[in-house]
């Protein structure tokens, strides 16, 4: 059996609850006398001691948990937000434009501080049943690695980030973002490519298309409920909009 370490923050603790809870039954017991109402009393309050802690699990620890989720979630989109500055938006613009859907679509997605979270869930499902086909050819893999390899350290870096494990469509994104970096890389001459090949690639870009968009209309509608300024600048940031400026005009 493990000994009770009484040097531990919680075992002085509870001594010192314990011998408290002591102290305070003998005074009154020697300063109103009336044993038998004592007993009765300490009884009493044994009896209700279940209800006590079931009070305290059910609502303190819920309480709690909540708490720690929030943080959690700050924390996970702070990441998912360095992500788009520094790649996503930047990748998005660029493969967007090789969308040929686009025009039919580009309407849907510049979104507006009036967007509901009925509004985001219903582009977000229309946009993963869609799966877009995206015109690539050699030049556009030529341009996507280099950007992306430019990028590499700072992919690693978050794929070593413990905090993304509890985000798995997120995690799947880097996956994919990671793995077509590495088909790219391995490549050399992209001009000399088969038609095969370059139709293997354009799935992979199709795949990190499809996922980016996901994440990034989940990630504005995180900073429309949660940082309006930040969700200011990424509206006038939009890749899908074409006459989008941060500067802000009257």
């Amino acid at each position: 059996m493990r000994s009770i370490n009484i040097r531990t923050w919680e075992a002085r603790l509870g001594i010192a609850l314990v011998l408290s809870s002591i102290v305070v039954y003998t005074v009154k017991y020697l300063l109103l006398g009336d044993p038998e109402n004592t007993y009765h009393y300490i009884f009493n309050a044994l009896g209700f001691l279940p209800i006590n802690v079931l009070l305290v699990t059910l609502i303190l620890n819920q309480l709690l948990s909540v708490r720690e989720k929030r943080k959690r979630l700050d924390k996970l989109n702070m990441v998912i937000g360095t992500f788009f500055s520094e790649v996503g938006t930047g990748l998005l613009a660029f493969l967007s434009d090789r969308d040929p859907a686009l025009p039919e679509i580009r309407q849907d997605l510049i979104v507006t501080d009036a967007w509901t979270p009925e509004k985001f869930s219903t582009v977000r499902e229309r946009t993963r049943r869609r799966h877009s086909r995206l015109n690539i050819d050699a030049a556009d893999l030529q341009e996507l690695c280099r950007y992306l390899t430019e990028k590499r350290g700072f992919l690693l870096r978050l794929l070593e980030n413990p905090v993304l494990l509890e985000h798995e469509s997120f995690t799947e994104l880097l996956r994919a973002v990671f793995h077509l970096t590495e088909e790219l890389e391995r490549r050399g001459d992209f001009a000399a490519l088969p038609a095969s090949d370059v139709g293997h690639l354009a799935g992979d870009v199709d795949r990190v298309y499809n996922r980016l968009t996901g994440e990034w209309l989940a990630y504005m509608e995180y900073l429309q409920r949660n940082y309006p300024y930040l969700f200011s600048l990424a509206m006038r940031s939009n890749p899908f909009d074409e006459t989008a400026s941060p500067i802000v005009r009257v």
